[in-house]
């Protein structure tokens, strides 16, 4: 799907978070990547090929 250069690490990799922004629609709250996956603002993905990734969002530390 990649046609720019340097090209966005693939769905698979474990970066594919940091490719290119295609499409964003923040009033639904995702992003389509240009890797094909799409990233939502929970953190959760959903891979091109239906795969789930569940949300990751950081702990919060409280003192």
């Amino acid at each position: 799907m990649c046609t720019h250069t340097p090209k966005c690490p693939a769905a698979d990799s474990p970066d594919r978070e940091s490719a290119r922004t295609t499409a964003s629609r923040p009033e639904q709250g995702w992003s389509l990547l240009c890797n094909g996956v799409f990233l939502f603002d929970d953190t959760g993905e959903l891979l091109p090929d239906g795969h789930v990734v569940a949300p990751h969002r950081p702990f919060a530390v409280t003192a």
